[in-house]
């Protein structure tokens, strides 16, 4: 981590609009202090729109890159920030977060904040909270609640990406009322809603959607078999296994073989494992070579949950067998 500097420092150069604004001190936001957030918050009208959107980019990035940053201290107040994007962003840098105070402020956005982005930023921030009401983890009447308000959106009039975020929310949910919304979303002639319902179905860990998901590997529209592929390893369809190994056989594009690749380290099984050896052996990318070693510490978890199952089985239980029961 970069080496701490005076906090004012900071704020001068976040003020400055001629010069870049240094890479390195975005660290000091991490976990920030309270005297050093209120100072920030007393000059932050004077940022630039622009300054405060490629700050708060820049944030979520590096949250993402380094697990042991945390800008919730920073995203709270922000919440409540006159300008639309801010808000948004600021919900983006609490995406992980489980604090269930969050939820009656997503809430009311979702019900009452006048920008869709917002909306549509806060009908998926709540998908989290749906997923913990299922491991039970937050009080039922609040899960129900979350549940409730989603169901509503979906089924209303208001701004598609809104609907579309809320119903991929609802995959979360055990509800079977959400059911026929996602096999409604599925046969929309609109691409989109496609897109959200295989999203959906990847959360749902419901096999149901087996061959919903399986028949959109090939699709043409690469959005739609991106999600397909995603749900593939979500769903972990050993009967999806052949075609997405055949798949990164002749894929070019870098993330789609990404998303192939961790699939296919979630579902495990014959061929996988000497797949991502192959593919490790030949990369001279650093970072493509990080992700790869990810992908198979992610292979040795699937393969070590699937001895426990066969362990835990009868002696005559095999792959065969579960592949046959996933056609």
């Amino acid at each position: 981590m970069p080496q701490k500097v005076n906090f004012q420092t900071v704020l001068d150069s976040l003020l400055d609009e001629d010069t870049p604004f240094p890479a390195s001190y975005l660290h000091e936001f991490s976990d920030i202090s309270p005297a050093n957030l209120d100072s920030l918050l007393k000059i932050w009208p004077k940022v630039s729109p622009r300054r405060k959107h490629t700050l708060l980019e820049d944030l979520e990035d590096l949250a993402e890159t380094d697990t042991l940053t945390s800008f919730e201290d920073l995203a709270r107040p922000l919440l409540h920030d006159p300008e639309a994007l801010v808000r948004v962003q600021a919900i983006r840098l609490l995406w992980e977060s489980e604090d269930k105070k969050l939820v009656p402020v997503y809430l009311k956005f979702l019900q009452e904040d006048e920008n869709a982005e917002v909306r549509a930023a806060a009908a998926n921030a709540v998908g989290l909270f749906i997923y913990l009401g299922e491991l039970e983890k937050i009080p039922p009447d609040l899960h129900h609640q979350i549940e409730d308000q989603l169901l509503g959106v979906v089924t209303s009039s208001d701004n598609i990406l809104v609907r579309r975020r809320a119903l991929e929310s609802l995959g979360y949910s055990g509800r079977e009322e959400v059911i026929p919304l996602i096999e409604s979303a599925y046969h929309d002639k609109d691409p989109d809603w496609i897109v959200s319902a295989l999203l959906a179905m990847g959360r749902s860990c419901d096999e149901r959607w087996k061959k919903h998901v399986l028949s959109q590997l090939h699709a043409p529209s690469q959005e739609i078999r991106s999600e397909a592929i995603v749900a593939a390893g979500e769903l972990e369809l050993t009967s999806a296994r052949s075609a997405l190994l055949d798949l990164l056989d002749d894929e070019e594009d870098l993330q789609m073989r990404r998303s192939l690749v961790w699939a296919l380290s979630k579902i495990g099984g014959e061929g996988v494992r000497e797949k991502l050896d192959e593919l490790i052996e030949i990369e001279e990318d650093d970072e493509e070579m990080d992700f790869l070693e990810d992908a198979l510490e992610n292979l040795s978890f699937t393969e070590d949950e699937q001895f426990d199952l066969f362990a835990a089985g009868s002696d005559d239980f095999n792959e065969e067998d579960l592949e046959e029961e996933d056609k």
